[in-house]
């Protein structure tokens, strides 16, 4: 029952939804000629000509010709309502809004004859400045002199040169809002849970409003004072990241003025009903730095902050408790949670960096009474279409789908040490997997100017700096960590429900309310509502549920160490992109502590690579267990915690996961290190991580890696299907443990065998056909693993244990998502499933050692034979099921579509759609390099 914001909330967003009814082909014509007369921004803009510019000297790079990135769909996010009109009838695109879809999509069928000299077939140049018969265009934006923005003809990338510090920033404004202004106005209104009454009352918009609005309920004056208190804690960097947050704003709106008056700027202003297409009344508000705080905690709880979950992990424990007793059920929730599974695959592959251990004998438990537990209502005073029959329903299934995967994690890393390479140099393919959107959630840049050089990718409406991407002669990247740093408290009421004990007095909760509102527009036809978004907040977080615990009235509230602290990152990733600082890898990881938020960090130059974890690790009081709620009592609150700044001790730099020039380096979001507990559950024997683990371990074994290889090691692993790879093989192996005399089982297991012997990919039989190789033995592990795991796990654990485990980790997230947390069409897939459990199972009924076992055995009871009866016949019932039945089909896709299921759909968020692509299992934005030479 975790609370944190899932990354699939976003894909419960639709904005705007309702073209389809109002846009008419007769009539489209017509209007568009009509909106085509305001200047466009190219002629409204201080724009030159490519014949009279001169192209943007390139700083001091030493990538050699070796650095390459990729962002799909496009560079462009922007679109006028004409542009927007012409593409809901026709499908035509804006220039540069889909123009990286295809070369993104073609590696899936194109990786396997790779070579270093077609590597940019698939990726771009990612080499500082534009050649000069490449320049598109040149702006100064708002005339200033201090600043130009070029834009490449392939790509439409802005490339921002400044001669002043301020000119550069209020250049990155402007250029981001050039390429994603509806983008950020749509986060900025997310981030205040105030989605609704801009975008519209549809049930999933009230859902994600709902969602984020709950993990940072902020006033006005809190989002302005971090901006505030993190530029105070750091002196001279803190009053420069300061400036540059006011310069970056001022370029925002500097845009804003110029779209508005040319009448260019994003068509969704007069779809929903924010502009007039015809009078231009209407305003586009000016942005501030509140809302940049408020975009900030969109990201940072989306992918950085890691934990929270111990209502569910204690009513899980509780079940196994009830189901054998406390000590044995203690032992098999312990064996299920896999805190610090022996077999799970490790980024840092030596050393010991202890974290949240499991304690001997925990202190200060707050299980709850059995039955008690009743989320805390966030939703009131509901009215219109908000309180018609199903209303709630609709906005709480919403805030449900979106909670199943709340412990998700993003993004993979493959960096190998130049003592392994072909050149001697450090190869890297890296980058974050933030989920598929039109327009996406990240941009391109590069940002020249003085104290800041660098070219990669920002989040839109934070890109004052590059947060992903390379330097002069460095590059980083990220991944999602999840160690934790959310904590539940239980607080124990006095007086009423809305009072509880803070060190011995009884104090008031404060009440904090966001009231909504909205009415009908052409793209959310949703009718006129309202309601009041209500959270009661404690010392100690925000209350989450209610209980009894011992029969006393509790509230559990949950407390992150970055919550009041959405800003303070700021720090680290302005030196990240500050050359004169950045000079290698000590540096690189001094840049990443700053960054309070949960990553895994990697680096790269010409002679080192490096990893760090980030994030503010809060010390826990001795003996408390943060995998279950605690008393909120002084003796168990974090050390040195002081609740007014929500400040405490945090773990020191030495103790998170870290080494300097390892072999090599993995991460899909796996396991940190020995001893290194993280919250998300699943990092057991077998895991995504291992897909690039194995794959690289056997490059740096033979030596000689290049770029191109690492890519198609990386491309490969993202089109395998895990569990085909490390689990089905002993699955068959039980099967075949006796003669297998039924024929229906014979076909699916020679079905099965010859596909993972192909080597167990979702791949098309040819490039653009539609059609996977071994599509009946796909179709029939999607359609086994479900009823396999059931079949194997429910009896020993009785309904009730097994339903609380599937609640803490959900069986399968296969690509298609027909039974998995990630949401249809949404690329990322194998993160979170019990394949761990089925590995540990099935190798111990078959005898073989197994590191770290469960502590009972389950399928068939431990017996062979039993347990072969009990795969044969879900075998049998999977591959007698129908493509219709396992794929059900959608919106998009035909019931029975099995590469439509899987594809890859850009979730729209304005009115510019795409078409699908074939399924890759991959970061979003993507680097690969190498660097030739280091200053």
């Amino acid at each position: 029952m975790p609370r944190r914001t899932p990354r699939n909330a976003l894909d419960r967003l639709r904005t705007p939804r309702g073209f389809h009814g109002f846009l008419k082909r007769a009539s489209v014509c017509a209007l568009v000629a009509g909106l085509l007369s305001p200047l466009s921004p190219a002629t409204a803009a201080d724009t030159g000509t490519p014949a009279a510019t001169t192209a943007q000297a390139a700083a001091d790079d030493h990538c050699g010709g070796r650095c390459s990135d990729i962002l799909p769909p496009g560079q462009n996010g922007n679109a006028t309502l004409a542009q927007i009109l012409l593409n809901q009838a026709f499908g035509t695109q804006p220039a540069h809004a889909d123009d990286q879809l295809g070369p993104y999509a073609n590696l899936a069928t194109g990786y396997s004859g790779l070579t270093d000299d077609k590597i940019n077939t698939f990726f771009n140049d990612a080499s500082f400045g534009v050649p000069e018969e490449q320049v598109a265009s040149t702006v100064r934006p708002a005339g200033r002199t201090d600043v130009t923005i070029v834009r490449d003809k392939k790509t439409g990338v802005p490339h921002i040169t400044g001669t002043t510090r301020y000119g550069t920033e209020f250049g990155a404004g402007y250029a981001a809002a050039q390429d994603r202004l509806w983008l950020m106005d749509l986060f900025r209104h997310v981030g205040r849970g105030q989605l609704t009454p801009f975008a519209g009352g549809a049930p999933a918009n009230q859902g994600l409003e709902q969602q984020f609005w709950r993990s940072a309920p902020y006033t006005e004056a809190e989002l302005e004072a971090q901006i505030v208190s993190a530029a105070a804690k750091a002196g001279e960097r803190g009053e420069l990241a300061l400036a540059d947050v006011d310069a970056y704003v001022a370029g925002v709106n500097a845009y804003i003025d110029a779209s508005d008056k040319g009448r260019y700027f994003p068509g969704e202003y007069v779809l929903t009903g924010h502009k007039d297409a015809i009078t231009n009344a209407g305003t586009i508000e000016h942005f501030k730095r509140t809302d940049l705080i408020a975009l900030a905690s969109v990201i940072g709880s989306l992918f950085g902050a890691g934990g929270g979950g111990e209502v569910g992990n204690a009513l899980s424990l509780l079940a196994a408790q009830e189901k054998y007793g406390v000590a044995e059920g203690t032992k098999v929730w312990e064996s299920f949670r896999q805190r610090n599974d022996p077999e799970a695959v490790l980024t840092q592959q030596t050393g010991s960096f202890p974290y949240l251990t499991r304690p001997e004998d925990p202190q200060g438990r707050a299980l709850p009474d059995a039955g008690s537990v009743e989320a805390e209502p966030l939703v009131h005073d509901r009215t219109g279409s908000a309180a018609a029959p199903g209303a709630t329903g609709a906005s709480a299934t919403a805030a449900d789908a979106a909670l199943s995967s709340a412990r998700r994690g993003m993004s993979n890393a493959l960096v190998v040490s130049g003592e392994h390479t072909a050149s001697g140099h450090p190869v890297a393919v890296f980058g974050p997997q933030t989920g598929y959107f039109a327009p996406q959630l990240l941009m391109l840049q590069e940002i020249q100017g003085p104290g800041i050089s660098a070219r990669g990718a920002s989040f839109a409406g934070l890109s004052m700096y590059v947060e992903l991407g390379r330097g002069q002669d460095y590059a980083w990247s990220a991944t999602t960590s999840g160690q934790d740093i959310i904590d539940t408290y239980a607080v124990e009421l006095c007086q009423d429900d809305y009072h509880y004990l803070y060190r011995g007095t009884c104090t008031p909760m404060e009440k904090v309310e966001r009231k909504n509102a909205w009415t009908p527009t052409v793209a959310d036809g949703t009718k006129a509502g309202s309601y009041t978004m209500r959270v009661w907040r404690t010392k100690y977080g925000p209350v989450e549920y209610r209980a009894t615990v011992g029969g006393n009235k509790v509230a559990y509230t949950s407390l992150r160490s970055s919550f009041l602290h959405e800003a303070d990152s700021i720090i680290g990733f302005q030196m990240l992109n500050d050359p004169e600082y950045l000079n290698g890898p000590e540096r690189f990881r001094s840049a990443v502590q700053h960054i309070n938020y949960t990553f895994n960090w990697f680096y790269a130059d010409s002679e080192h690579t490096a990893y760090y974890n980030s994030g503010d690790n809060p010390v826990r009081a001795d003996g408390v267990d943060a995998d279950f709620p605690v008393r909120a009592q002084a003796a168990y609150e974090w050390r040195d915690w002081d609740p007014a700044a929500n400040t405490a001790r945090y773990t020191p730099a030495a103790a998170h996961p870290q080494s300097l020039d390892q072999d090599y380096y993995v991460s899909w979001n796996n396991k940190q290190a020995r001893d290194y507990t993280t919250a998300p559950w699943g990092n057991g024997s077998v895991h995504r991580g291992n897909l690039l683990d194995d794959r690289v371990k056997e490059l740096v074994a033979e030596g000689g890696v290049t770029r191109a290889a690492l890519v198609k090691a990386m491309a490969e692993a993202g089109l395998a299907d895990l569990r085909a790879e490390d689990v089905l093989p002993d699955l068959l192996k039980v099967i075949e443990s006796a003669p297998v005399t039924d024929p229906a089982v014979r076909t699916a297991v020679d079905r099965l065998k010859a596909w993972r012997a192909a080597g167990g990919l979702r791949t098309e039989t040819s490039a653009g056909s539609k059609e996977y190789a071994h599509s009946d033995a796909v179709r029939t592990l999607d359609a086994w693993w479900p009823l396999l795991v059931k079949a194997e796990f429910e009896p020993g654990l009785g309904s009730d244990l097994y339903t609380a485990f599937t609640r803490n980790l959900p069986v399968d997230e296969s690509p298609s998502a027909a039974h998995g947390p990630t949401g249809a069409h949404a690329g990322s897939a194998f993160q979170y499933g019990w394949w761990s459990y089925v590995d540990k199972d099935i190798r111990s009924v078959l005898g073989e050692p197994v590191k770290g076992p469960l502590a009972r055995e389950y399928c068939g009871g431990g017996d062979l034979a039993a347990c072969r009866d009990t795969l044969a016949a879900t075998l049998k019932e999977a591959a007698g099921r129908t493509a219709a039945q396992v794929y059900p089909g959608d919106d998009n896709c035909a019931a029975g579509d099995q590469w439509c299921a899987d594809s890859v759909i850009h979730r729209t968020l304005g009115g510019i759609k795409h078409g699908g692509t074939s399924w890759q299992n991959r970061p979003t934005y993507q680097q690969v390099v190498e660097f030739t030479s280091h200053r």
